[in-house]
């Protein structure tokens, strides 16, 4: 709230009033118009503003930053392997890494561009920016995949085969390097920002709008799915049989409209300034715990910066920390021990601490994604050795993967309406299943799937090289939908235990956490690819799948992927939920419904009462 001095004590009397009315109404929760005076709710926010930001002029609802961003991800990343290996003659193995990285390099950029708007740039502009740079990026890939420069001499079947071909060169390779990794600069900032500036639109303490807020939701992950379903049957046929150009053109054009969508609603928006990052926080423990490594810890822990005035209970765990909460003499002395730069809370270190107790779960997590990233790569490169007749009709390979997005579909709505109502009657726990159960359920499809694969894998190449004969790629279908039942499970649990174990104040590094095991997901697998490669002299993964043994490459990551479960099952079977242990005190013989829902509103007041003061 602005005020001016000599307007005198009772308009800032009024003014106060005025604002408790509002924030109570709803009307003033910290967001502003593009003025930067307070919002008027009837004209900015809600619907429209939400189908502006993310919305085509058709239905207001209609994602349209998002659905660009699939359609331009997806259609990329699901049919880019073919182009590498077919077009520009790069090896099986290395086009698999260009992709993985490229996956992995636009998850972690996330994390930057989630940094940016929390400290710094808010996620209007950072959402702005970021798509700006995805259609730059995708008018590169344009060019880079129409230009004939850019592309090494064809190659017939007869060379192709005998491992003739000419591979392109480095400075072919520049043009697509650039473009991919500004689409993931891009993507990833609107992969971080964009769902939170849609739900910035709605007000949670109206009722209405709140409700409205759940819906937005919804329909966020429908425009998702949708898009993704257009990029893998649309967009990869025209890229196959029309051509690249065309195809990336169409993504191209869709992000550039997004882009001018976005920008015609600024005055419809509501935003909310940035508050400073929980990587900043992190950070500053971190680096002062360092930097005190040589002094003695205090006498009493009570001795330690704001021990008394502590949100969060001290504890005993990676007590190497509590040194950045040490005061000493010399700032204390001079009137700096205010400075979080200088000495931290204790606060801010027990929050540390619970983001760090996170960590081993969350390495547990990053192979599920590994396995994911095969559907991206070698399942794809494999449809293209097998059988895709519909009588007259080829199905492109990138279009099999539509398996995968209607499995997710089909177990998200299965998990809502019959598997989470099942288990909350045989558990009688409000969750049904836990947020671990959901991720250890996607770990165990996961390894299914790679089981699966390999039979499959095995199967096909002996029918190719025994018999000469092409077995149907449908073959692939279970492996798909295998994965996609799995993410159903590990993406929401994932994703789930992440909001609700990080500390009240850092609720942002839920996401970053998150996309952090996607990441590193696709680089594991160009990891594993790179180390196998050197293992088997190449002999497992070959650019011909016929002469290669891809079956063990999948047989190992079931091998894999079983041992990290056993290692994922004893680390959730020690952690105690933040919930569950303040339920634990619950001596009054209440059902564990209404200790879950008590655990909740607790949760809820403890926030409220922190919003807003974490110093950045």
């Amino acid at each position: 709230m602005e005020w001016n001095s000599q307007e005198g004590e009772g308009v800032l009397e009024q003014d106060v009033l005025v604002d408790a009315h509002a924030s109570k109404d709803g009307i003033n929760d910290g967001a502003v118009d593009f003025r930067g005076n307070p919002v008027d709710k009837s004209r900015t926010g809600g619907w429209l503003a939400a189908g502006l930001i993310l919305g085509f002029p058709l239905p207001p609802w209609f994602q349209q930053t998002e659905f660009a961003e699939r359609v331009c991800v997806m259609g990329i990343s699901m049919n880019l392997v073919t182009y590498l290996v077919q077009d520009l003659h790069i090896p099986t193995a290395k086009s698999a890494t260009i992709v993985t990285n490229f996956m992995g390099a636009l998850n972690l950029l996330g994390l930057l561009a989630g940094f940016l708007a929390d400290a710094k740039l808010g996620r209007y502009l950072t959402v702005a920016i970021f798509a700006s740079i995805t259609a730059l990026g995708v008018i590169l890939l344009t060019l880079a995949t129409t230009l004939p420069r850019m592309r090494p001499p064809q190659c017939s079947d007869y060379r192709r085969q005998h491992h003739q071909c000419i591979e392109a060169n480095g400075s072919q390779l520049a043009l697509l390097y650039a473009a991919l990794y500004t689409i993931a600069l891009g993507g990833g900032g609107i992969k971080s920002n964009v769902s939170g500036f849609g739900s910035d639109q709605f007000d949670t303490s109206d009722p209405k709008e709140e409700k409205a807020m759940i819906f937005f939701f919804n329909r966020f992950y429908f425009c998702i799915s949708i898009g993704s379903l257009f990029a893998v049957t649309v967009l990869v046929y025209t890229q196959d049989n029309v051509g690249r150009g065309w195809g990336y053109g169409i993504s191209a054009a869709a992000m550039v409209m997004a882009v001018a969508i976005l920008l015609g609603g600024t005055p419809f928006y509501r935003f909310k300034m940035p508050r400073g990052s929980p990587l900043t926080v992190i950070w500053r423990v971190l680096f002062l715990a360092w930097r005190k490594r040589n002094i003695p810890y205090p006498s009493h822990p009570s001795l330690l910066n704001e021990y008394h005035n502590a949100k969060v209970s001290h504890t005993q765990r990676f007590l190497c920390l509590d040194k950045a909460a040490i005061i000493e003499d010399y700032y204390s002395a001079s009137g700096n021990e205010d400075n979080p730069w200088i000495v931290s809370t204790v606060t801010q270190v027990e929050e540390v601490k619970m983001v760090i107790k996170l960590l081993p779960i969350w390495s547990t997590c990053i192979l599920f994604w590994t396995v994911y990233s095969q559907m991206t790569t070698f399942t794809i490169e494999q449809a293209t050795y097998m059988n895709r007749n519909i009588g007259s009709f080829i199905v492109p390979s990138g279009s099999l993967s539509v398996f995968l997005f209607i499995s997710i579909l089909l177990f998200t709505s299965l998990n809502e309406r019959i598997f989470v109502p099942f288990a909350r009657r045989l558990t009688h726990n409000a969750q049904g299943i836990t947020s671990l159960q959901r991720v250890g359920v996607g770990l165990i499809f996961a390894i299914v799937a790679m089981v699966v694969a390999a039979i499959v894998e095995k199967q096909r190449r002996e029918a190719a090289v025994q018999q000469k004969t092409k077995i149907s790629a449908f073959w692939l279908v279970p492996q798909f939908f295998l994965v996609g039942a799995g993410e159903a499970f590990a993406y929401v649990g994932q994703l789930e235990f992440f909001i609700r174990e990080a500390p009240d104040r850092m609720k942002s590094m839920s996401t970053g956490l998150f996309l952090s095991t996607l990441a590193m997901g696709f680089f594991v697998s160009s990891l594993l690819v790179s180390l196998v490669g050197k293992a088997t002299n190449k002999s497992w993964l070959r650019s011909n799948l016929n002469r290669g043994r891809l079956d063990n490459f999948y047989w190992m990551l079931a091998v894999l992927g079983v041992l990290n479960f056993l290692a994922f099952l004893v680390l959730a079977m020690k952690h105690q939920y933040r919930i569950q242990h303040y339920n634990s005190s619950n001596v009054n013989g209440e059902n564990e419904q209404n200790d879950w829902n008590e655990g909740i509103t607790s949760e809820i007041e403890m926030k409220e009462r922190v919003e807003g003061k974490e110093e950045p």
